[in-house]
């Protein structure tokens, strides 16, 4: 059974989001592309983060120049909870103490190598329910619904 992610970029990762692709492609991950040719990156964010919180997929994959206008847009959607990296320990740590569902990087800040690297922890890490980080993560929920409108 082929796993699902969700992938996006702005103008300025499209290099990086197609070797995401072929690289996830390669290890049997079913992926759904979120387009790249928006130069508003709000969009692609809001439209990923919206397939992260329907149940589509349960991790997804922003890039942008830097990851940071991604990261920013992405987490305006409540359910979505998304992380820039580029660095292999916080990568890993985004999913063991912050359960988190949506990876950003940026184009001009990781190479295709190093990103690669990166998205392979980052598929690989498990969040334990129940374990030493719930309480952290708990919290965030908790200011998650006190601000979110309804």
């Amino acid at each position: 059974m082929k796993r699902s992610i969700a992938i996006g970029c702005d103008p300025n990762a499209m290099a990086l989001k197609d070797a995401l692709v072929r690289y996830l492609e390669s290890r049997d991950y079913s992926v759904d592309d979120y387009g790249s040719d928006d130069p508003i990156y709000a969009n692609t964010a809001l439209n990923v983060s919206t397939a992260i919180v329907s149940g589509k997929h349960s991790r997804a994959i922003l890039l942008c120049g830097t990851g940071l206008g991604m990261c920013l847009a992405a987490n305006k959607v409540p359910g979505a909870y998304a992380v820039t990296c580029s660095d292999e320990y916080s990568v890993e740590r985004s999913i063991l103490s912050n359960n988190a569902n949506i990876l950003t990087m940026g184009a001009k800040v990781v190479s295709i190598e190093k990103a690669i690297r990166l998205v392979d922890i980052w598929l690989n890490a498990e969040y334990e329910p129940g374990g030493p980080s719930q309480p952290k993560v708990d919290m965030i929920y908790e200011i998650e619904k006190k601000f979110t409108v309804h």
